[in-house]
């Protein structure tokens, strides 16, 4: 695991630091980054597996999964995207079959409409979800854009939980949580998928 800014940095300055790091990372170093993380993906069972793979539609610096999203659809594997619900202050995951469907809702990420069927908790047995974050530590534990729309639908999610995550957005110290923080299972990273289920 990375360095990370010590133990007692709260999740304000650690949302701070870590969208600065991302920031200044080259987007040539980020592409080759991403396609080794799809790279350790594509070679994870769980994930190869998945009867649906809910996946967020990446926006700006984020880990890319508009790649890894186009790749599943082409290779006719069922996907489901999320829409918020800042009414409800609440996030309900999609199916899709293709980015044509999608159009820029909450903060300009790509949205399915508002009338597309939700899949239901049973839908979502044997799923794998990616989570994004801004950095995880060994445990699982994340620190995200401070919305808590992923630990409300996290609470409730029956899947396995897969986070995504550069060599950059990993700490080596415990990061900061509350009760209704909620783990991933699994850091897949460049070259590897870690297991954060051993480490809590």
């Amino acid at each position: 695991m990375a360095s990370s800014y010590g133990t007692d940095a709260d999740k304000s300055s650690l949302r701070s630091n870590y969208l600065a790091v991302r920031g200044t990372l080259p987007q040539a170093n980020r592409a080759t980054a991403d396609a080794r993380i799809r790279e350790a993906l594509s070679g994870f069972e769980l994930f190869e597996r998945a009867r649906v793979v809910l996946a967020y539609v990446s926006f700006g610096p984020e880990v890319d999964t508009r790649t890894l999203i186009g790749g599943l659809l082409a290779e006719g594997r069922r996907v489901a995207v999320p829409r918020v619900e800042r009414a409800w202050h609440k996030m309900s995951f999609s199916e899709i079959a293709s980015f044509d469907e999608l159009s820029p809702g909450t903060m300009g990420i790509l949205e399915p409409p508002a009338d597309t069927p939700k899949l239901t908790v049973p839908d979502m047995v044997r799923t794998v979800c990616l989570v994004p974050g801004l950095v995880f530590d060994g445990a699982g534990r994340r620190v995200g854009y401070g919305g808590g729309y992923y630990d409300r639908f996290l609470a409730f999610y029956p899947g396995e939980k897969i986070g995504l995550a550069r060599a950059t957005m990993l700490s080596s110290n415990p990061l900061p949580a509350d009760a209704l923080d909620v783990p991933v299972d699994f850091i897949a990273t460049e070259g590897s998928v870690w297991n954060c289920r051993a480490y809590r």
